[in-house]
């Protein structure tokens, strides 16, 4: 990360401090998914303990995001240490429920709990890269509800590939009260809209990593909790704060395409379907579509009532075999039939809460769109495959 604040004179200190094993551990787990696993600086594969503000600081970063945990502690000597995150993790969450003494003698992190004790040779903490303070920037508030559910509904959608750098990443747009998140891998692309706690000014447009999202995802266990997001003045890097924890992603630069122009606006056909049945017949067609190039075919038949309408959905491998399943839909327009990689269908209805989605269709070269029934804020973009029908 390339914004430093500076480091820490730890040559006066001793840092000696106690804590409960259980909230150690949890900070620990907090943090342990930004350490880095590959990497050609090995410092970055420890966790940074220090003192501050009464309280024990534990940080890691692989250099793309970093995390930071504060935990309770008592504090008899202020001071820092970096020690390999996952033997010193491992050890802490194998001890008992019990007060955890930890004093820092030179390079060595002295650990004592009930009978067990430990000695974890570490390095300097001011080696440890320096984790990004995001000061005065762009600035909002969103419930992590809220943004939990738009995380849901999208990141999934990115490309995993790193050939297009953007396409990994989720376009996050903050325009009045409103966040957008969009995100697309060629083959299918997902949209969702939500509420800001705190309007914004001006419209600000980035590209945030859906890894980096995912791990907020992950931060975000209280649903009640409001999450602070921060941009740099150089909108470079994001913090996103929360009680006793932040986050900071960089950021992806280049320029996402302008995925307005790729939502249909206009259908021929329309087949308001259960979720629940819809996911049933895709998992069921998914068995035999993995050997069959993962194609599911979907034929919408209209009924003599718009209730009275169907939906067939099927798969086949040539060398097992094939399915056929028939689930009842509300179907507006003419017959259609299209295809689909079945698990483009099986992610999206897995993320989706309604108990009804709508699928919209034209023809079987043309994307499909569904959206859940009764909520106007998502979009869900999926390209045909081409079959012999």
């Amino acid at each position: 990360m390339n914004v430093y604040f500076g480091h820490y004179d730890f040559g006066g200190y001793l840092m000696k401090l106690s804590c409960l094993q259980e909230n150690l551990s949890k900070g620990l787990s907090i943090i342990s998914r930004a350490v880095a696993t590959r990497t050609t600086l090995p410092i970055t594969q420890n966790v940074l303990l220090s003192t501050d503000q009464s309280q024990l600081k534990l940080a890691a970063t692989n250099l793309e995001i970093a995390i930071s945990c504060w935990v309770g502690a008592k504090i008899e000597n202020e001071g820092a240490i970096t020690v390999p995150a996952r033997v010193f993790n491992e050890f802490i969450s194998s001890l008992p429920s019990d007060i955890i003494s930890l004093n820092l003698k030179h390079h060595t992190l002295e650990l004592k709990c009930g009978r067990y004790e430990a000695r974890i040779n570490g390095l300097d903490a001011a080696d440890f890269p320096p984790i990004p303070q995001v000061g005065d920037g762009f600035r909002t508030k969103m419930k992590a509800e809220d943004l939990k559910q738009a995380i849901s509904q999208v990141a999934f959608a990115a490309a995993t590939e790193e050939s297009r750098p953007v396409l990994t990443g989720v376009q996050t747009e903050f325009e009045g009260g409103r966040l957008t998140l969009a995100a697309a891998d060629g083959f299918r692309l997902a949209v969702h809209r939500s509420n800001l706690l705190e309007p914004v000014k001006d419209k600000v447009s980035m590209i945030i990593p859906a890894k980096a999202y995912n791990e907020l995802n992950r931060l975000m266990t209280d649903p009640e909790q409001e999450v602070e997001i921060t941009l740099n003045t150089q909108k470079s890097q994001i913090l996103f704060k929360m009680k006793n924890i932040e986050m900071v992603s960089q950021l992806i630069q280049g320029t996402f395409p302008n995925y307005t122009q790729l939502i249909p606006q206009t259908y021929t056909t329309k087949a308001r379907i259960d979720v629940a049945e819809f996911q049933r017949a895709i998992k069921m067609a998914s068995i035999f579509a993995r050997d069959g190039s993962g194609i599911a075919r979907l034929i919408i038949t209209p009924g003599a009532t718009v209730e009275a309408g169907k939906l067939t959905i099927s798969a086949r491998a040539d060398e097992i075999g094939d399915n056929i399943g028939e689930i009842d839909a509300l179907v507006d327009g003419e017959a259609a039939k299209i295809a689909f990689n079945a698990r483009y269908l099986s992610d999206v209805l897995s993320v989706i809460k309604q108990a009804q989605v709508s699928l919209e269709v034209t023809t079987p070269s043309n994307p499909g769109v569904i959206r859940p029934v009764g909520a106007d804020n998502y979009d869900h973009v999926v390209m045909p495959m081409f079959v012999q029908w």
